[in-house]
Parts: structure tokens; sequence; C-alpha cells
């Protein structure tokens, strides 16, 4: 398995691992696919990774800017989503590593993750990696009409804003 840098050419994979994280109904607030071309309008250029192993995308994690307020401009928001059939073999583990290492390169002091309460694995991954359990952010947004919590985890950069 190896982690390489996302191209404009991986979207149909992309998109179907997305489809899939929505159809979990614990991965994403989102509900529909959206382009690439909208994708790619909110989406860090140099923080897009995938996970292939054999010419097959197992898995992709993304960074896209918190806000659009310059105060903000270090904090990112990360996307990390797995192939249904390659989950729990360690492959967001180490997406979210390079992902971390990439957010830094590119200047982001933090990058954060909501985190929908029901799934477990992706609140164990993040913390693996070194994020940490920020706060609840109660009943945030609907599915299907249904109200949702967003558990809100970050990591901070050892080294990129700390002086």
């Amino acid at each position: 398995m190896q982690v390489r840098e996302m191209n404009a050419s991986d979207w149909e994979g992309v998109s179907q691992i997305y489809a899939q994280g929505i159809a979990t109904g614990f991965a994403t607030f989102e509900q529909t696919i959206p382009s690439y071309e909208s994708w790619n309008q909110v989406h860090v250029e140099q923080c897009r990774l995938i996970a292939e192993e054999n010419g097959e995308i197992l898995g992709w994690a993304a960074l896209s800017p918190v806000s659009s307020r310059c105060v903000y401009g270090g904090v990112g928001e990360v996307s990390v989503y797995i192939r249904a059939e390659s989950r729990g073999k360690g492959v967001g583990k180490l997406l979210l590593k390079q992902l971390i290492s990439e957010s830094e390169k590119a200047g982001f002091w933090t990058i954060q993750s909501g985190v929908f309460p029901e799934n477990e694995a992706s609140i164990h991954l993040h913390k693996k990696v070194g994020f940490r359990f920020i706060g609840k952010r109660e009943r945030v947004g609907k599915i299907k009409g249904i109200w949702k919590d967003n558990l809100l985890f970050e990591k901070r950069s050892e080294t990129i804003g700390v002086d």
C-alpha cells in the first residue's frame, strides 16, 4: 500500500468511496456527491492524498479551510474516507499520518475533524494519530430530517505556529 497525491483523474474512485461514506449515514452531512469542480474549489490543493494498492484506490484524505477569514488561514478541516472493503486495515492511519505531515508543509498549525458519535472507528483512528477531543456540537445539522450531534477533534502542530 502506498500514499500519493490525488489527481483529478482519481475522482471516479474517490467519489465512489465518498458515496459509500454517505451511505453509512454517519460519515458526513453531505447527501450527494459533488462534481469534481465543486469539490476541487473547497479543498486545499497540496493536501489531497490517495492510498492505493495494485492500482486500486483504498481511501482518500483531504483538507479544506475552516473559514475564508484570514485569521483562520492555518486551520483546516479533515476529510478521510476508506473503501468499505479496506476498513480496519490501517489505511486511515496511513492517510491521516501523511495528511498531518502535508498540512504542516502547507503551513497549517491546526487541523480538525467533525465526527459523528456513532462513528466509533473514526473516533478511535483520530485518537490513535494524536487528535484530541475538544467537545460536542449538539444538534448541529440534519440528515434526512434527523438532528445529529458532531464531536470535534483537533491536532495541533508541534512545529508550525508554536512561536
